[in-house]
């Protein structure tokens, strides 16, 4: 690996996290990252999963009163996804490199398309809090298989699906968006691991560099306009998206 691709995974890791923290999105950067420098789609998704895991960690441990509070309908809303989850990243396995390669520029377009409408997909006046039904217990099933699947646009799925199907005050809605992407990532890690597809030197080079993003990010966050990092976002996601087709 040369010192110009170090310096990219560890300058990707280091913004993912901080645009995470402002607005989300950093699949895109790390993803592209690996891939830029020839790895191939399938282990920079599967590694982008890792690299990741810790920030979703520590997201869901700072809404660890909320979680408690809903702890029964955490459970279950757990279960399900953890099985979508599972569901995904087996069907990810299951590709060849060229396949998912294909699959892959409507992919980034479509959670491109989805992190440009997050404003408007994040619940704002939202109806009394209610168990969730059957349907969104499905909407929440098939929006955890794309997470194990891809992942990027993940958040705002989970939290447009919680706000529909069960409403009630936003940061309880997001920890429970975090808490489940706790889970998804984790078997979708234990899957990729299992499966061999894990870029250990990258994981390694970005997951510091995440950390330090991820402090970076609050001080950012008063400082740097939010509509700014979401412009820089769904600038590279538009770019990948272009680079993949072209390809």
């Amino acid at each position: 690996m040369t010192l110009f691709s170090i310096l990219m995974l560890f300058a990707a890791g280091f913004l993912a996290s901080a645009v995470n923290a402002i607005a989300g999105g950093g699949t895109f950067l790390t993803f592209g990252a690996m891939t830029l420098i020839g790895i191939p789609p399938i282990v920079a998704n599967a590694t982008s999963s890792v690299t990741q895991f810790p920030g979703y960690v520590t997201s869901a441990l700072a809404y660890y009163t909320e979680i408690r509070k809903d702890l029964r309908e955490a459970l279950k809303l757990g279960a399900i996804s953890v099985v979508g989850g599972l569901a995904g990243a087996l069907t990810l396995l299951a590709l060849s490199n060229p396949t998912f390669q294909q699959i892959v520029p409507w992919l980034l377009i479509g959670a491109t398309a989805l992190f440009a409408a997050g404003p408007w997909l994040r619940p704002r006046s939202l109806s009394p809090d209610h168990p969730m039904g059957a349907i969104g217990l499905f909407a929440q099933f098939v929006t955890s298989i794309y997470g194990g699947f891809f992942g990027a646009g993940l958040g705002i799925m989970t939290l447009a699906v919680l706000g529909i199907a069960k409403g009630g005050d936003y940061h309880r809605l997001n920890a429970m968006k975090n808490f489940i992407a706790v889970l998804i990532a984790a078997v979708a890690i234990v899957v990729f691991v299992g499966g061999g597809v894990i870029a250990w030197l990258p994981a390694a080079i970005m997951i510091p560099a995440g950390a330090l993003g991820g402090y970076a990010g609050v001080w950012m966050a008063k400082r740097v306009p939010q509509w700014v990092v979401r412009a820089l976002v769904i600038a590279v996601g538009l770019l990948l998206s272009w680079y993949y087709f072209t390809k």
